[in-house]
């Protein structure tokens, strides 16, 4: 019998166009079920996507600080995820709940 190796999903490697990464921000919105440190983690994933030096540049944060506001382990203040949805050259919208 032959032996099955598996290997940690990265979706950061995935999202390779600007509409996959809005598109995975717009899932993650809506599963986040009032998560903020969720969508952290999402912005997370799009931003090593695109390179985390190039958005903290965009950003103007320190890469450092890019990494801690997106590890998903704290909530960043609304400010600094503005500058990051800006930085990953997206947009956030809103629309009437159901």
């Amino acid at each position: 019998m032959s032996k099955t190796t598996t290997s940690r999903y990265d979706v950061a490697e995935h999202l390779r166009t600007p509409k996959e990464m809005a598109a995975y921000l717009e899932a993650s919105l809506e599963e986040a079920n009032g998560d903020a440190a969720f969508i952290a983690k999402a912005l997370g994933d799009i931003a090593r996507a695109k390179g985390m030096s190039q958005v903290a540049r965009d950003a103007g944060l320190s890469r450092e600080s890019l990494y801690k506001a997106l590890s998903g382990e704290r909530v960043p203040g609304f400010d600094t995820i503005l500058k990051i949805v800006s930085a990953l050259g997206l947009k956030l919208h809103a629309e009437t709940a159901h």
